[in-house]
């Protein structure tokens, strides 16, 4: 054999070589093909048999020899010579090769016969390069849509290998006949199910290294389809003109994954008309018949005149009359033979008849004796009387304390006649106490509680020092009659000891601020009008950049020029915000109070707009679904987005007598001109802060105090009237004028008294100047409903007088906030909220799952049309929650939806810390 020793390695061994005889050498390994990863070497491995050398060649070239490693053995079956060669290949020696083909090596292998040539084994370097050639993209298909995802994976030695994962779960496209992922790394879905929605990943691998594609969401999303429409409802008018309504559900199926919304209106109205009940009524009766052999005719009528009809009565009494026909001459033989016997019968029946009429006269007069006693009793709860006086008609007024300074109009003058048929001091049914006090009608100082004649006037268990045992009414009131939801700005007291809060009167704001002005730009902001619970919401970006506005909020002071109709009623302040000529690029929250207790089965409440020619139009029934604009209906407040500034109110429409009205029940006093005289004045008036505000607002000119923390008054639509009397006053200390314990007010008055608060004026005379505290109970009821009872107890000397705060949250402060700092939510916490929710998921936790965690379940398809919907729920967010600004629960709400891990409020406690913070900053910009 040629030398292979030193660096001759140019020497060409001979093809073959002359031997002994015997066979050529077999090869029992050849070497395989091998990828050199990173910088290790490969080994390349020949076993032949029988063979005396083994070299390697590489690329042409021998190897030297000093570069083998061999091993011999021998076959134990044959005897035969066994040779085994290794050689190293570097990453080097590959990178230094530049030829046409890869890198190459051979074995070459002698015997005695001759020579073996096993094969070529290439060595390649291995490599897989970091980025995709094609990302899957994301879709968003519908149900039972084909869906396509590509995937051109890295360049690589050796061809990378593909396989697709679903969020991070490998997927089997044997297990799953809908999917193929055969198709050249594509992955297809044949018909896509909701099961189908998620995150898919394309994954290439060799044996260098894995690389991950970016992730391609899927959704697959379901349109809204319309159910069924119901029945038509019942008329809503027993008679007459009325509506009826259907309604359908965005159900079938419900929008899934950001599937449209069903298009078209979920409620439909068409008007109807009841027929009206007929009573029937008889015709005339018929002539009589002929005398029967029995001594009788007979006539009859029918109920036509006219008949009974849609549920109308049937006529009452008999159809058929019988009568004796001789005038009880029978000719039959029985009364022929014994004349005298049937005279006297007929005397008899006679004397029958007149006792039984007599009878029957005392049993009725028993009768309705017992009633009239039973009723009085009835009325007489209070220990007192209560009676119709008409010829009063005051009374229960509405005052406008402005004009009643000194020398009051409403109250007769002491050195007038008394005029008795024309009063303005008290009006409506009245309490007497005692019938002694009748006599005294005719004192002028009977309508004068400020009468600078002292007439004393008493009634008679007032005299009477050891007459006490009156009938004491007992109850107690309803503990939480005070609303204290996030919505109320009124204030509390403690218990019986009344903590002191000192409130000065000066401090609330007269009716003539009831308006708040401000200028805003594209930052946005809120406008409130001070302790009334109105607030404007102006969300950030609603007004065009580098531009400012103007923007007023103002509640209608005069009478408001909307009359609601029939038993309806305005529900809360006529609210008016502009310029009128201006529009939002996005919904604006304007929140108005109201007085409703909400129920969608007694209330049926309406938004009406005023239009520049005075007239008002409804906007929108709450209940109703419409994409024009959006009303959320809290316990206390109406919030509403709109577009478009204007003049609205709330009308509520009673759909039953169940319909309720929250009325606040609060007692001022005061002194009087005269030093021994005290005036007690009962307010009830709308639940509603701004009604709340009027009241103070007119106390404060007439020097009025708060005696006790307000009450809630349930004033049900039952067409019952209204009670107002003055409790257990000290019978030794203390006297009540006249016919002013109890007064009575109509249910009409009550109902349809707003916006003005009803007043009712109690004048209360002490025995001696000595006499400085007092104490005694005001007890409003409505009949047959609701009461309340009021326990006064306070010094009528100011210097020692325990001060009641009007309102928990004074915000005559901050009627307008610019900017960032008028938000809870911080912007950028905002902005990514808004990124998150606005794109569909594919576990369906989108926006609409947000509105759900906000209590928002209605009319949906008005957040549908909305450029960004997550950022109008926000902003209706923003609105409800202007007080307490409760980030803890929409931190909550984000987190059971699974978006969020982190608490928000903690995030915004850090921004909000910073008063100068940057905005640009915080934006992210």
């Amino acid at each position: 054999f040629p030398s292979l020793s030193g660096n001759d390695n140019s020497e060409a061994l001979p093809e073959s070589i002359p031997s002994a005889p015997g066979t050529l050498p077999h090869f029992m390994e050849e070497p395989d093909d091998a990828y050199i990863i990173k910088s290790n070497p490969i080994v390349l491995r020949c076993k032949a048999m029988p063979a005396m050398q083994i070299f390697f060649k590489c690329n042409g070239e021998w190897v030297h020899q000093n570069e083998h490693v061999s091993e011999e053995s021998m076959d134990e079956t044959t005897g035969l010579k066994v040779r085994e060669v290794f050689i190293n290949v570097t990453r080097q020696q590959v990178e230094d090769f530049h030829g046409p083909e890869d890198y190459w090596c051979q074995c070459v292998a002698w015997s005695h016969l001759g020579t073996s040539k096993s094969r070529k084994a290439s060595v390649r370097i291995a490599y897989l390069r970091k980025n995709f050639e094609q990302d899957p993209q994301g879709k968003e298909v519908p149900i039972e849509g084909m869906i396509v995802l590509h995937c051109r994976p890295p360049e690589g030695v050796p061809a990378a290998e593909v396989e697709w994962l679903k969020n991070e779960e490998p997927i089997d496209s044997n297990l799953d006949e809908n999917i193929d992922t055969r198709a050249d790394h594509n992955l297809i879905i044949r018909q896509a199910r909701l099961s189908d929605s998620g995150n898919y990943t394309c994954m290439a691998a060799n044996i260098v290294a894995k690389r991950r594609s970016m992730s391609a969401t899927v959704v697959v999303y379901v349109n809204g389809g319309w159910s069924s429409w119901t029945e038509w409802s019942n008329c809503n008018a027993r008679c007459g003109r009325g509506w009826q309504k259907r309604s359908r559900t965005c159900t079938n199926p419900a929008p899934l994954n950001g599937g449209a919304f069903c298009e078209g209106m979920s409620v439909q109205k068409i008007t109807c008309t009841s027929l009206c009940p007929v009573d029937g009524n008889w015709e005339v009766w018929s002539e009589w018949s002929v005398c029967s052999p029995e001594c009788e005719h007979l006539r009859v009528r029918e109920c036509i005149a006219p008949p009974p009809r849609n549920g109308g009565k049937y006529c009452e009494g008999l159809s058929q009359e019988s009568e004796n026909c001789t005038e009880g001459l029978c000719i039959q033989e029985s009364l022929t033979w014994h004349p005298l016997l049937l005279l006297s019968d007929i005397e008899t029946a006679s004397d029958i008849a007149l006792y039984s009429g007599l009878g029957a006269a005392v049993v009725a007069v028993a009768v309705l004796v017992v009633g009239v006693t039973l009723y009085r009793r009835s009325q007489s709860e209070y220990g007192v009387d209560v009676i119709d006086s008409s010829a009063l008609t005051g009374g229960f007024q509405t005052f406008n304390f402005k004009t009643v300074r000194q020398g009051n109009s409403l109250l007769l003058n002491s050195s007038m006649q008394p005029d008795l048929t024309v009063s303005r001091t008290y009006s409506g049914p009245i309490c007497l106490q005692d019938p002694m006090d009748k006599e005294l009608m005719t004192e002028s100082s009977l309508f004068n509680p400020l009468s600078d004649i002292k007439v004393k006037v008493q009634s008679s268990f007032m005299v009477s020092l050891g007459v006490t045992e009156r009938a004491e009414y007992h109850g107690k009131a309803h503990s939480g009659t005070f609303p204290h939801g996030n919505n109320r700005a009124f204030g509390t007291i403690q218990a019986r000891n009344k903590a002191t809060y000192i409130q000065n009167l000066s401090s609330i704001s007269t009716r003539s601020e009831l308006k708040t002005t401000a200028i805003f730009g594209h930052l946005g902001g809120r406008l409130v009008v001070p302790n009334t619970g109105v607030s404007l919401l102006i969300p950030h970006g609603a007004i065009p950049e580098e531009s400012s506005w103007e923007i007023y909020l103002a509640i209608t002071q005069n009478e408001s020029s909307l009359q609601p109709e029939g038993t309806n009623v305005l529900l809360g302040p006529e609210v008016t915000c502009g310029p009128s000529d201006l529009s939002v690029s996005t919904p604006f929250a304007l929140t108005i109070p109201h007085c409703a207790e909400v129920n969608s089965e007694h209330w049926n409440i309406h938004l009406k707009k005023r239009t520049q020619q005075g007239k008002w139009e409804e906007v929108m029934s709450v209940e109703e679904e419409t994409t024009s604009c959006y009303c959320l209906l809290d316990p206390y407040a109406c919030h509403i987005l709109l577009n478009s500034f204007g003049t609205y109110a709330l009308i509520g429409e009673p759909i039953s007598d169940c319909a309720v009205r929250q009325l606040k029940v609060a007692v001022f006093g005061c002194l009087s001109c005269n030093s021994l005289d005290y005036n007690l004045r009962v307010y009830c008036m709308d639940n509603t802060p701004c009604a709340f505000q009027e009241v103070v607002s007119d106390e404060r000119l007439q020097g009025g105090q708060l005696l006790e923390e307000p009450t809630l008054l349930h004033f049900k639509g039952n067409t019952f009237s209204l009670q107002i009397s003055v409790l257990d006053i000290p019978p030794f200390l203390w006297r009540i004028k006249p016919f002013t314990a109890c007064q009575e007010v109509p249910f009409s008055r009550v109902w349809c008294s707003s916006p003005k608060p009803l007043h009712c004026a109690f004048s209360l005379e002490r025995y001696t100047p000595a006499t400085t505290q007092l104490s005694c109970k005001v007890c409003v009821r409505q009949v047959k409903g609701h009461e309340q009872i009021l326990q006064i107890q306070t010094s009528i000397l100011e210097n020692e007088r325990e001060t009641i705060t009007f309102f928990a949250h004074d915000d005559s402060n901050f009627p307008a906030q610019m900017g960032p700092k008028a938000f809870k939510i911080p912007y950028s916490i905002r902005q990514r909220i808004c990124a998150t929710f606005d794109t569909p998921n594919a576990k369906g936790k989108d926006w609409q799952m947000l509105a759900q965690k906000n209590s928002i379940n209605r009319n949906l398809s008005y957040f549908a049309t909305q450029s960004s919907p997550s950022a109008v729920i926000l902003d209706l967010w923003e609105a409800r929650h202007q007080r307490d600004g409760d980030l803890d629960s929409l931190a909550c709400a984000l987190e059971e939806i699974g978006r969020t891990h982190s608490k928000i409020s903690d995030i915004a406690e850090t921004e909000i810390e910073e008063p100068d913070f940057n905005y640009s900053r915080q934006n992210g910009l």
